[in-house]
Order: C-alpha cells, then structure tokens, then sequence
C-alpha cells in the first residue's frame, strides 16, 4: 500500500522538480508544468500519462480513473494511491516526469539508474 511519503522525495529530486502547494494541494512541477497531483486527502495521485493509452489502462486495471470531465483534455489518469505499492507509485511519477522534461534529462536519470524500473 503506497503513501504519500514514499513518493514525496521525488517530488524536489528529480532534476528540474519541485514540490509545490496549491490551494491545500501537493504538486510535482517542473517550470509551471504539473506532472503529478495529490487529492486533498492525499488518497488519490492524478499524473501525467499519455491520452492515446489511458483509456487502456483504465479498462483493464480497476486502480486507475479517469480525471473529472474538465481535465480529460490533459495527458491525466488518476490512481487510488493505496492501492499501489510504494514501488508502482514511484514508477508512475518517474515516468509522468519523464513526459515534461527534455528527453537528454530522462536519459540521464535512466542512465544513473540503470535498474530502476520503467
């Protein structure tokens, strides 16, 4: 079961990243791009993902779900964040970073993680 905590430190790791508070809300940004989202509560992650394969997705893994009718014009799925494990949690916003930063970025975080997934 994933939390909040075990996703946080990426949000000001990663390069170019940081953690910001919106109205009572964590988000991960890069520049003024919102690449992951926390519900209030913080039991929901909405993130970056791409909209040609989020219908997939949702169709086939009841953990994910569309985002409310205003943002589904944004590359956005939402995940109930408990049921993720940390591993997955930290899969998703690594990858959701990778879809707004310049690829020379991702493939330096992938070659200075060589075995971190995704």
């Amino acid at each position: 079961m994933a939390v909040l905590d075990d996703v946080l430190a990426l949000g000001s790791t990663l390069d170019r990243s940081y953690v910001a508070t919106v109205r009572g809300r964590l988000k991960f940004r890069v520049g003024s791009i919102v690449y992951v989202a926390f519900s209030e509560d913080e039991s929901v992650m909405g993130f970056a993902f791409p909209k040609e394969e989020r219908d997939a997705l949702v169709a086939g893994d009841p953990r994910f779900h569309l985002p409310g009718a205003s943002d589904l014009r944004f590359n956005w799925v939402h995940a109930t964040l408990s049921e993720l494990d940390a591993a997955e949690a930290r899969e998703l916003v690594v990858d959701a970073w990778r879809m707004v930063v310049p690829q020379r970025l991702a493939r330096a975080y992938d070659a200075a993680h060589p075995h971190a997934p995704g």
